[in-house]
C-alpha cells in the first residue's frame, strides 16, 4: 500500500457504487454468518510483548548474465482481456463519470470467469463533454512507460512519505539499463521532496527513480488512490512482461531480475505476494483494523458481511487450505503480466474500489472466489514467507501516521445499505 494523507471522505465510487445484496439473494443477516458480537467488536486492548521479525536467507542466483525466461510460461491459462474505456450517459440523463466505472452486480459476477471478456479495470472515462476521472499523466511519461518491459514501481501521495532510493550496490548493470524504476507522486509530494533536496534532473530522475507526477487523483482517500499503481501495473505499463510493486515504506535491496527469477520462474508462478507476518485469518484482520481504527467500523462490517454471505470462511490450517495464509503483507508484489495475473489484479482492484481501501480484507475473498469459479484454470500464485520479503526490501516507518477515515456521509448506520 502506498500510504496516504488524512482524507475527508471516501470518494463517490466507494459507497454510491456498492452492490445490492438482495439482487443475487445475498443477505447480511444470514444465520450462518459465524461472527458473534464479541468477535465483531474488538476487545479492550491488552499489552502484549512485541514480537521481533527478521529476514531469512534467500538463495538468489549469483548473477543475471545467463537468465532466460523458462519455457513453461507459455503453458499458463490463455485468454483475451480488454478494458472498458468509456461509459455513455444513461437514458435518464443523470451521470457522474467515475474512475472505476459503474459496474453492476451481474457485471461483477461475470468478470470472475477466466475467459475472453471486456471488463472494468480503472481508467474509465465519461463522454467527451465530461472532465477526466483522474490519474492524469504527462504524454512524455506515458511514452516512457510504454517502452518498459520490466517495471519496478511505487508511489507517494499527499506528501505522506520520504523518497527511498533502491540500494544501488545491489542492483546489477543489466537492471540499471533495462528495468524501469517509476515513482508515482502528486504535485504536493514533488514540491515537498524537491524542498528536501530530491529535485528531479533534466530527464525526470532522482537516482534510479523516474519521477512521474500524477495530476487529478481519482480518489480523495489517498490510500485508495495508491491502489491504482499498486494493482494496475499492467494498465500503466502496457508493454511490460513483469512488474514489481513495493510500498513507499520499503527500500529495494535486491536486483529486480533476481527477484523475478526466484519468486516467479523458479516457483513456476505468475503472481507472488508474501504472507502477513502475524495474521492468517481475515477475521483477525477485521479485528485488528478496528483496534487500530484503520477504517470506519461500519464500512468494514458491511464489506465483511457481504463476503461471508458469498462464501468466505475462516482460515483453518488443519484442513489444508488453498493458501498458506488468507492475509497477505501486500507491500511487495511480483507479477508476470499473464491473463490470469492481470484479471486477478483487476478483480482485486474492483473490490477495493467498491468497498474499503484495506486490501488485506479483500485478498482472500477475491482469490477464493476466482479459483472457485474457474475449476481447471488455476492462477499460479506463490505466497511466500514474510522473512523473504524482509530480505529483499528494508522496512522504514511512514512519514505520517495512518489515521482512521471519517464516516462516509451516505452510510446509514444500523442497516447495511449496499447500493448498485
Amino acid at each position: 500500500m502506498c500510504s496516504g494523507a488524512k482524507s475527508t471522505n471516501h470518494g463517490t465510487s466507494n459507497r454510491e457504487n456498492l452492490l445490492k445484496l438482495k439482487d443475487l439473494g445475498y443477505s447480511p443477516y444470514l444465520t450462518n454468518i459465524s461472527m458473534t458480537r464479541y468477535e465483531l467488536e474488538p476487545p479492550k486492548s491488552r499489552k502484549r510483548p512485541r514480537k521481533r521479525y527478521a529476514p531469512c536467507e534467500i538463495q538468489f542466483l549469483p548473477a543475471v548474465d545467463d537468465l532466460v525466461e523458462p519455457a513453461h510460461y507459455e503453458n499458463f491459462t490463455q485468454f483475451s482481456l480488454n478494458y472498458i474505456l468509456k461509459e455513455e450517459v444513461p437514458g435518464n440523463g443523470f451521470f457522474e463519470p467515475l474512475f472505476g466505472g459503474h459496474q453492476s452486480l451481474q457485471d461483477r459476477e461475470e468478470t470472475y470467469h477466466a475467459k475472453d471478456q471486456t471488463l472494468h479495470c480503472g481508467f474509465v472515462r465519461g463522454t467527451n463533454d465530461y472532465p477526466s476521472t483522474g490519474f492524469d499523466l504527462d504524454a512524455n511519461d506515458r511514452r516512457y512507460m510504454a517502452t518498459c518491459h520490466v517495471a519496478v514501481s511505487s508511489c507517494i501521495f499527499g506528501s505522506s512519505d520520504y523518497l527511498r532510493r533502491p540500494t544501488k550496490s545491489r542492483i546489477g548493470s543489466y537492471a540499471k539499463k533495462n528495468v524501469c524504476f517509476v515513482m508515482f507522486m502528486d504535485e504536493l509530494t514533488l514540491a515537498t521532496l524537491s524542498s528536501e533536496g530530491h529535485m528531479p534532473d533534466e530527464n525526470g530522475f532522482v537516482g534510479l527513480w523516474r519521477i512521474v507526477v500524477v495530476k487529478n487523483l481519482p480518489y480523495k482517500d489517498m490510500r485508495r488512490a495508491g491502489k491504482v499503481p499498486k494493482f494496475l501495473s499492467h494498465r500503466l505499463f502496457p508493454s511490460a512482461m513483469y512488474s514489481i510493486w513495493l510500498d513507499s515504506k520499503l527500500r529495494l535491496h535486491a536486483d529486480p531480475m533476481l527477484i523475478i527469477e526466484y519468486f516467479l520462474w523458479r516457483k513456476k508462478a505468475e503472481y507472488a505476494i508474501s504472507m502477513h507476518y502475524d495474521r492468517s485469518c481475515v477475521w483477525e484482520e477485521v479485528l485488528q483494523n478496528k483496534r487500530l481504527n484503520k477504517y470506519n467500523h461500519a464500512a468494514i462490517d458491511e464489506q465483511f458481511h457481504f463476503y461471508q454471505s458469498d462464501g468466505l470462511v475462516k482460515f483453518n490450517a488443519s484442513q489444508l487450505p488453498v493458501l498458506p495464509s488468507y492475509v497477505p503483507e501486500g507491500s511487495f508484489i511480483v507479477r508476470a503480466h499473464t491473463p490470469m495475473s492481470n484479471l486477478f489484479s483487476c478483480l482485486w482492484f474492483n473490490e477495493v474500489n467498491r468497498f474499503t481501501s484495506r486490501d488485506q480484507l479483500s485478498f482472500a475473498y477475491t482469490y477464493l472466489k476466482f479459483t472457485r469459479m474457474n475449476p481447471g484454470k488455476p492462477i499460479h500464485l506463490n505466497m511466500f514467507k514474510d522473512c523473504e520479503r524482509r530480505a529483499i526490501a528494508k522496512l522504514f516507518h511512514h512519514r505520517t501516521n495512518e489515521t482512521t477515515d471519517p464516516l462516509p456521509a451516505n452510510l446509514r448506520l444500523g442497516k447495511t445499505s449496499v447500493q448498485g
